[in-house]
C-alpha cells in the first residue's frame, strides 16, 4: 500500500550528517530528508538545511517552492531582484531561475519540487 500521510516537524526532524555543497562559493554544506515523493517521482516535499556562506543555483527542470522555518539568507536574481529571507518567508523560484544565495544564519526551509517533462 503506498504512504498517504506524512507528518514531521520541520524545526526539529533529524537531518542526514551534511556534506558540500557543490555549488557553494566558501566551503557550505548542506543536509536535507525527503518527507514524501510521488509514485511517479514528479514531486517531492522534504526537509533542507544549509550551513551560512554563498552559493549559485538554477532551477534546471523543475519548480521550486519553500518556505523558511529557521536562519536568515539574502537571495538575489539573475535580474538583480533581492529577497530578503526570515522564518515564515515564502520562497517560489520557477524552472529556468537561477541567482546567489547568501545565507547569514543557518537556513532551514520546507520545500515542494515538481519536475517540469517535455
Amino acid at each position: 500500500m503506498a504512504k498517504t500521510f506524512s507528518r514531521v516537524d520541520a524545526n526539529s526532524v533529524e537531518l542526514p550528517q551534511p556534506t558540500s555543497k557543490p555549488t557553494s562559493l566558501n566551503g557550505q554544506v548542506e543536509s536535507s530528508v525527503d518527507v514524501w515523493v510521488s509514485p511517479d517521482s514528479q514531486f517531492e516535499t522534504g526537509i533542507w538545511e544549509c550551513s551560512p556562506g554563498t552559493f549559485t543555483a538554477t532551477r534546471d527542470g523543475y519548480d521550486e517552492v519553500a518556505t523558511i522555518v529557521k536562519g536568515a539568507a539574502t537571495v538575489t536574481d539573475s535580474f538583480g531582484v533581492v529577497t530578503e529571507l526570515h522564518p515564515g518567508s515564502v520562497l517560489v523560484t520557477p524552472a529556468g531561475w537561477s541567482g546567489t544565495w547568501v545565507v547569514h544564519e543557518t537556513l532551514r526551509k520546507v520545500y515542494s519540487i515538481r519536475t517540469i517533462t517535455t
